[in-house]
């Protein structure tokens, strides 16, 4: 069985314009090269027939796995949140207790994780340390590059 993802609204709906993107324009495309390789002549020595099928296989397998995802998302009502402790979309502000650095992080679904727009895996080990936490708790985690301490300033959604 596969797991529960949760989702924003904006994650399923990029999930899904995924998903229509790969079945229409992405299986065009392959289509379109195969054609091509088989245009070239003998199927028994033409390499560049064998990648394209290889590519439309890799292809499909993305398509079932996005599918797969998709009949297991969840789409969380953000309102009816509990802001009173991290859970799965909380935008959270923490602080470095050693060198008293702050960052805030808002804990996604994986494939919604953006480092870059401060957006974290709720399966990364910063996002599992937090879960569950308060605000004014303190919690080690356990990272790459060894435990650092974390206290949690604000919760928000």
């Amino acid at each position: 069985m596969t797991d529960v993802t949760y989702y924003t609204n904006d994650g399923l709906e990029k999930l899904k314009q995924e998903i229509h993107y790969l079945k229409t324009t992405g299986r065009q495309m392959i289509s379109k090269q195969i054609a091509e390789a088989r245009d070239k002549g003998d199927l028994s020595e033409n390499a560049e027939y064998d990648a394209a099928k290889e590519a439309q296989g890799l292809h499909e397998a993305k398509i079932a796995k996005l599918e797969t995802t998709l009949s297991t998302a969840r789409l969380i009502d953000e309102s009816k949140l509990d802001t009173s402790k991290v859970l799965a979309l909380s935008i959270v502000k923490i602080k470095n207790v050693k060198n008293g650095a702050t960052m805030t992080y808002q804990l996604v679904a994986e494939s919604e994780a953006d480092l870059k727009t401060g957006k974290i895996s709720v399966k990364s080990p910063i996002a599992q340390g937090l879960l569950g936490k308060s605000v004014g708790d303190k919690t080690e985690i356990q990272v790459p590059a060894g435990k650092i301490e974390f206290e949690i300033l604000e919760i928000s959604r």
